[in-house]
């Protein structure tokens, strides 16, 4: 892994000069919504998207979407089922929890943590997402749940509320394995044996596409480091 690491180290050396790491989660977004331009596309559905202003909207009707609350309990509409957000692949509660500022007090306690700072804005782990499967996916693992309950329309996207699970598209999972992969490596996090496991089955069983090669490019131009499970 070492070899591959300085490999694509070595590839970097043109632009790295010029990349630099986010800082915060709040820069990262912007700089995600930057280097998405021409490619439109929610992660867990694959919907289009479009600019209104400084707001991202997905095209429900290019993916089939359609929201699984679309009035809240207060009668109004619900506005995350008609935005873009960016989702943490895995989510901050995980590689939160390792750190010890999380323990004191949160993710409002890790603000001032500059390792998981520079975790909470790896391009890598954010994808853009419809609102309401990035709130509905929450900080849950993803696993396979039976019987695939669909909730969203045509968008193949599962959630285990009393489980805590959500179920991708088999058409991501290989990504989602190969971000937690970088995520782990990159910052030495822990994953469960049964995690590692089902991630290791969904890489092989979907491999790196084209598509996330040249977003994985993108990426390392911006950031200065490429994900090595990326080849």
């Amino acid at each position: 892994m070492k070899y591959i690491i300085l490999a694509l180290s070595l590839l970097l050396l043109p632009f790295a000069a010029h990349a630099e790491h986010p800082t915060s989660f709040s820069k990262a977004k912007k700089l995600a919504a930057e280097h998405y331009k021409g490619d439109e596309k929610t992660f867990y559905c694959g919907c289009t998207y479009h600019y209104e202003g400084k707001k991202l909207v997905p095209d429900a009707d290019s993916c089939g979407y359609e929201p699984r609350v679309p009035i809240t309990k207060k009668g109004n509409p619900n506005s995350r089922a008609t935005r873009i957000e960016w989702e943490h692949v895995m989510p901050a509660w995980v590689f939160g929890h390792q750190r010890q500022c999380w323990q004191e007090g949160g993710r409002k306690a890790c603000k001032k943590d500059a390792e998981f700072n520079k975790m909470e804005a790896d391009l890598h782990n954010l994808v853009p997402a419809v609102g309401e499967l990035n709130g509905d996916r929450s900080n849950y693992k993803f696993g396979m749940i039976p019987g695939e309950p669909r909730a969203y329309g045509a968008c193949d996207f599962e959630v285990d509320f009393k489980g805590k699970v959500a179920e991708p598209m088999e058409a991501v999972r290989g990504d989602i394995a190969r971000v937690y992969f970088y995520m782990r490596d990159q910052y030495g996090l822990k994953l469960s044996k049964q995690q590692t496991l089902l991630l290791e089955v969904w890489a092989k069983a979907d491999p790196v596409s084209d598509e996330e090669r040249a977003r994985n490019e993108r990426i390392a131009k911006i950031q200065g480091n490429a994900n090595p499970w990326i080849k």
